[in-house]
């Protein structure tokens, strides 16, 4: 999966502490989350599991959604990744496969 616009969630455990961002290619960006190369908010907290990604169309809607979520409260977001993922797998796996 290169070079597709996407938002994803990363977190630090189940229920955990949450990140949500926005990228043209997922699989590199969550790599870059996974070893620390992204300083600020995901390295200080150890938010480091993929939990949920949309692909979309654009990376414009890629913000904008990106930009919508960031605004829901965290019970919406917990809902959000429980829907997709309710083991709260790390993702990583099906992003570079």
């Amino acid at each position: 999966m290169a070079r597709q616009p996407a938002v994803y969630i990363l977190a630090s455990k189940r229920n955990g502490t949450l990140y949500i961002g926005v990228t043209s290619n997922l699989a590199k960006r969550v790599w870059e989350h996974k070893h620390d190369l992204c300083p600020g908010f995901s390295q200080r907290y150890a938010v480091h599991r993929l939990v949920y990604f949309e692909c979309l169309d654009s990376i414009s809607e890629a913000i904008r959604r990106e930009k919508q979520l960031k605004k829901w409260n965290r019970k919406w977001k917990l809902e959000l990744i429980e829907a997709r993922n309710p083991q709260w797998r790390d993702l990583w796996e099906e992003v570079i496969s």
